[in-house]
């Protein structure tokens, strides 16, 4: 089955706004890779993450900015002969991105950030009391390189 390579923005986006998930891979201080799965919004070659003001994660980031994204979706198992468990494989559609995390400071900015993630889940921005921008992380991943896989599709 041929695996076919996307650099065309408009068909990474297509894959990237199909997926409810992203996995953001980091580095440790000790060197140990961290993955870890995030709902995000994605707009402008930036990927959005939010989460707690507190945590591992936090450390990680903010010690090493680099990270490496993956997102995956239309997964279709398929095979040539039922029989035969090489026979067997995965259709998927897939992208990976690296990049740096910026951590967002500021309150509107982070205002904007929410409502793009929230767009992406629900269609529609929300208003926000302070509090709940105040307290939580919004990380800015600034994508350098992204590409996207397609096996079984076209």
């Amino acid at each position: 089955m041929a695996t076919n390579l996307i650099h065309n923005p408009e068909k990474i986006r297509q894959i990237i706004d199909k997926c409810d998930t992203c996995y953001v891979g980091m580095t440790d201080p000790e060197g140990k890779p961290y993955v870890l799965p995030f709902n995000f919004g994605y707009e402008d070659g930036y990927i959005y993450l939010h989460m707690a003001p507190q945590g591992k994660k936090l450390g990680i980031l903010e010690n090493n900015p680099n990270v490496c994204v993956a997102f995956s979706t239309d997964h279709k198992l398929f095979h040539r002969n039922e029989e035969v468990a090489c026979s067997y494989g995965m259709h998927y559609r897939s992208v990976l991105a690296h990049g740096k995390a910026e951590f967002v400071k500021d309150y509107d900015e982070k205002v904007r950030i929410m409502n793009v993630t929230m767009r992406k889940y629900t269609g529609k921005d929300f208003s926000y009391n302070p509090p709940a921008i105040n307290n939580v992380c919004i990380v800015r991943l600034r994508v350098e390189k992204i590409e996207g896989k397609l096996s079984g599709y076209f």
